[in-house]
């Protein structure tokens, strides 16, 4: 769904993104992992068209998002920033609904009926910097899918969420894919990706230094192991899975 070559990102003369060849999937989820500083957020702004990009090519249904006007990039790669609230500029979260509709060319109530199905409850006439934090990343990204993007982009959405929150979110990403999305999570928050992800890229100095299955990826680094793999062995990545493997009467 979204293929990316050679793409280079330069902020002077530091280079934060070396060149990296990446590719996005129908239906799949895949976690982008790696230090502070290793060229994750560089990446996923170069690859939604609104960060810079000094080279390489990003290919979304045909199209480059970085040669095409923001609303129509929007409308192919959405990207929920690391401070969700960034994107949050009008009074009211049915404001912010309103405009995305709008910009989005989508019929009127669409915005909110997303933003009901991850976040139901929420106040329309409530100021959107009032909100939790689960809140405010549910507003954002319910503005984002608005303008139905087959890729979306996710930079560290777990910070500052707590365990129930993070669950919700988690399902709002199974959710995604198997409407037939293309979905990134950057993160740190191995146990998030052992829950989520199918496939995990490591970066490391604007580079990937691993590419594949979350099972081999995460089981197989000492950095990145989750804590169930670190007790049972590399086969096991989470809680879920290993319940699931006990016979009825165990669980």
């Amino acid at each position: 769904m979204l293929t990316g070559r050679d793409v280079v990102v330069r902020y002077g003369e530091t280079v934060a993104v070396r060149g990296i060849d990446l590719d996005l999937h129908e239906g799949a989820v895949l976690a982008l992992m790696g230090r502070n500083g290793s060229g994750k957020s560089s990446l996923l702004w170069a690859l939604q068209g609104s960060g810079p990009r000094q080279g390489g090519t990003v290919t979304v249904a045909g199209s480059d998002p970085g040669r095409l006007p923001s609303a129509r990039a929007r409308a192919l790669v959405g990207l929920v920033p690391q401070t969700a609230g960034d994107l949050l500029y009008l009074e009211r979260v049915a404001d912010e609904c309103s405009a995305a509709d709008h910009e989005s060319k989508a019929a009127p109530g669409s915005c909110r009926t997303l933003l009901d199905r991850l976040a139901p409850g929420i106040d329309p006439d409530a100021h959107p910097r009032d909100l939790s934090e689960g809140q405010r990343l549910a507003l954002v990204l319910a503005v984002q899918l608005t303008a139905s993007p087959p890729v979306m982009l996710l930079d560290e959405p777990t910070r500052g969420l707590d365990y129930d929150a993070k669950t919700a979110l988690a399902a709002t990403i199974a959710e995604l894919a198997a409407e037939g999305r293309a979905v990134v999570v950057a993160t740190h928050d191995v146990e998030f990706v052992a829950a989520v992800a199918d496939r995990v890229v490591v970066m490391a100095e604007g580079e990937i230094v691993a590419d594949g299955p979350a099972r081999d990826v995460l089981g197989g680094s000492p950095a990145f192991a989750p804590q169930v793999a670190k007790i049972l062995g590399p086969d096991w990545l989470t809680v879920a899975a290993v319940r699931a493997a006990l016979p009825q009467e165990a669980r």
